[in-house]
């Protein structure tokens, strides 16, 4: 696992677009493991905007897919879509890349297209609720799978 991720920190180095699937859930919604992926290109001292979504190594070694809850001149805070705890400051070093693109199901979003930049904002504001949405939305899709396959056994 450490060889994967030192690739793709060499491929982002060299100026590479990557492509990833996010593992864990703490960018749920936006990322379902096994399902979704991630289009990341090399981070070269751009402009930050609160809400971009940025691959960055902890002080403790591993990569990181979150979100930019603030940004000042020197560093950085970051929270998952799935979770409440702002983590930071991080320096500005340590971020790798900028996610630019989702792969869902076959079909490709833009970071920059207007209802995403609109969604993540408000996503963002509900920082506070987001993991009892998350819970909620997740047990409406078992419940609908669960009512899917008793209709089907009908």
């Amino acid at each position: 696992m450490q060889e994967k991720r030192l690739n793709l920190e060499k491929l982002l180095a060299e100026g590479k677009i990557i492509q990833v699937k996010p593992q864990g859930y703490s960018m749920y919604p936006l990322f379902v493991p096994g399902r979704d992926e991630a289009v990341i290109e090399p981070f070269k001292n751009q402009k930050l905007r609160r809400g971009d979504v940025v691959l960055y190594r902890r002080q403790g070694g591993i990569l990181v897919l979150h979100r930019i809850w603030k940004c000042t001149q020197e560093s950085c805070y970051m929270v998952g879509d799935n979770q409440k705890t702002v983590e930071g400051p991080l320096r500005k070093e340590q971020i790798r890349g900028i996610l630019i693109g989702v792969i869902r199901n076959g079909k490709g979003f833009s970071t920059d297209h207007l209802l995403y930049r609109i969604c993540a904002g408000i996503w963002l504001l509900l920082r506070p609720v987001r993991p009892n949405i998350s819970r909620v939305i997740a047990k409406c899709k078992k419940n609908y799978r669960k009512k899917q396959i008793n209709k089907s056994s009908d």
